[in-house]
């Protein structure tokens, strides 16, 4: 599937998606050409550019002859120096700007899986205003409404780690809502498909693993073999601590999107990707701490 002249550019290199791209994308012989707003560990074929608004001439001149932009900028907790408005929604306009300068014609998004024009909540609104100026951007583009994506450094993974390190884990109210997790390899396999195949274009797929599981039996599996304790706590509670606590292990919309139930037939994704999707045991074994 790989082609050795494909030239692809990455925003938001340093962070968790953008590392294991690259590394795949790096492995299987791909031009890179990393953006970040800090500076990282690149790989000798890469070129690196350290970005604070997307608009640099230095990085528009370098993203010249690349033939797709995969936009992972994003934050799913604010605070008053990062606005979702600032770091979903304005660094997209950015994007879409230096595609143009730089003659980009494909643009490649990571939204959220429950994002549409009805969710009023501030994340999905800024997610979903994004969207919209790819859509009408005039470029081609493939959108991945992503579940959560998941690996060994991802917030959901570390959070369950520093919990289980203390011995207990916390499940806000039920734990009946259901995630539907994707393994970070596979994005990366779609990612670079959609890069490829032109069966990607203009389409807005919901990016979701192969099973739906309720949250408290993720955890239980995430737990497995070990002395972890299980603590539910009422909603209530949670998101008071949310409210009081920027630290707290679970931000407004963080608690929001866990327990929003949100989950995808995966019919779309199915029909176009050849991707073998990995199941929930297989990916935790390789990313939770042992």
């Amino acid at each position: 599937m790989s082609n050795i002249s494909t030239r692809v550019a990455v925003t938001g290199a340093n962070g968790f998606v953008g590392k294991n791209l690259r590394n795949f994308l790096y492995k299987n012989k791909i031009n890179v050409l990393g953006v970040s707003r800090k500076n990282f560990r690149k790989h000798a074929s890469e070129v690196k550019i350290i970005s604070t608004n997307l608009l640099e001439p230095k990085l528009q001149t370098k993203l010249k002859n690349y033939d797709a932009l995969v936009h992972l900028i994003g934050i799913g907790r604010q605070s008053p120096k990062s606005t979702f408005e600032e770091i979903n929604l304005n660094l997209t306009k950015n994007v879409i700007k230096a595609c143009k300068n730089a003659g980009i014609k494909k643009i490649i998004f990571i939204s959220g899986l429950g994002v549409s024009k009805n969710n009023q909540s501030d994340y999905f609104v800024s997610k979903y205003r994004a969207e919209r100026e790819i859509m009408n951007s005039g470029l081609d583009y493939t959108i991945f409404r992503a579940s959560y994506i998941i690996g060994k450094t991802d917030y959901l993974t570390k959070a369950l780690s520093k919990q289980m390190k203390k011995g207990i884990i916390v499940i806000p109210g039920s734990g009946k809502y259901r995630l539907q997790p994707i393994f970070v390899l596979d994005v990366a396999k779609i990612i670079l498909e959609a890069v490829l195949e032109k069966k990607f274009s203009k389409k807005i797929l919901d990016l979701a693993g192969p099973q739906k599981i309720r949250f408290e039996d993720f955890v239980k599996l995430f737990a497995k073999n070990t002395s972890a304790k299980i603590q539910k706590i009422s909603l209530e509670s949670a998101y008071d601590e949310a409210k009081r606590n920027p630290r707290s292990v679970y931000g407004l919309e963080s608690l929001n999107i866990l327990v929003g139930d949100y989950t995808s037939d995966g019919k779309q994704l199915k029909k176009l990707s050849n991707v073998k999707l990995t199941t929930v045991a297989e990916f935790l074994q390789s990313s939770r701490l042992s």
